[in-house]
């Protein structure tokens, strides 16, 4: 009896022991995990911070505007940044990335260090000279806020009566943008006919293409915008995942000022 309760104990104790050290490791890996994002995230808003305060008024001497010049020194430095994608009010104000393709982003940052949350980035097809017709911008959501998470606020129409604009900065331009439409979608299955691929489209064939996209974005649209685009246009569209479906997305597409 003495001996069987003597090994009750020490099953016990060694169960105890396991338990404390799953506790530690768990600890030190989500601790780990929760430090290097908080060190990702400042050095993101520090970067905002001094992006957010630069004027996008053009200089007389060289026409570019401070907030490209700020840009162009983060490029010297990173040089797949090629953006700045700003929505004021927001917490959306970051680098925009772009490479050879629509992957590497997802799971690194602009300074090229693997990171969960990845990174806001160009779709790869996106020619600044051309210029592409679309600008095409993916991002993750973030349940601690960052990246394209507010971006499920433009569901909301009062979100958007809030935040009706947004800036776009690159190495050539210094624009602003209004929202014309807020839409959901999916990735569609290739066998499916006639819908809308909006992640698909960045250089339009013709005019009747480019047409096409803003009427199926309009049509789609979560509630009423006014403004609307024309053919020659420049259009921003912004893109992340959602829920309300399998393989859902959620997006909004702006016209230049």
């Amino acid at each position: 009896m003495k001996n069987l309760l003597k090994n009750k104990k020490i099953r016990r104790i060694i169960i105890a022991l396991i338990l404390l050290i799953i506790t530690v490791v768990c600890v030190i890996i989500f601790g780990g995990k929760y430090f290097e994002e908080h060190k990702e995230q400042k050095a993101y808003d520090s970067l905002a911070e001094d992006m957010n305060g630069a004027s996008n008024e053009k200089t007389d001497e060289n026409e570019k505007t401070e907030r490209m010049i700020k840009l162009e020194e983060l490029h010297n430095q990173y040089e797949d940044v090629v953006g700045w994608l700003e929505v004021p009010g927001t917490k959306m104000s970051y680098p925009i990335v772009q490479a050879d393709d629509n992957d590497y982003y997802l799971d690194h940052t602009y300074k090229k260090e693997y990171s969960a949350r990845g990174s806001i980035f160009l779709d790869k097809d996106v020619d600044f000279d051309r210029p592409s017709d679309n600008f095409l911008i993916y991002g993750h959501r973030n349940v601690n806020g960052a990246m394209f998470e507010e971006l499920l606020q433009y569901e909301k129409e009062s979100f958007y009566n809030e935040h009706k604009t947004l800036n776009f900065t690159t190495l050539k331009d210094d624009g602003e943008y209004e929202i014309i439409a807020a839409f959901r979608s999916r990735v569609y299955y290739k066998s499916e006919k006639n819908v809308f691929r909006y992640y698909y489209f960045v250089n339009a064939s013709n005019e009747a293409e480019f047409n096409n996209y803003v009427a199926n974005a309009k049509r789609d649209s979560m509630y009423n915008i006014e403004p609307t685009a024309k053919y020659g246009d420049q259009l921003l569209t912004l893109s992340t995942c959602a829920y309300h479906t399998e393989n859902g997305r959620f997006a909004i597409v702006a016209r230049k000022k």
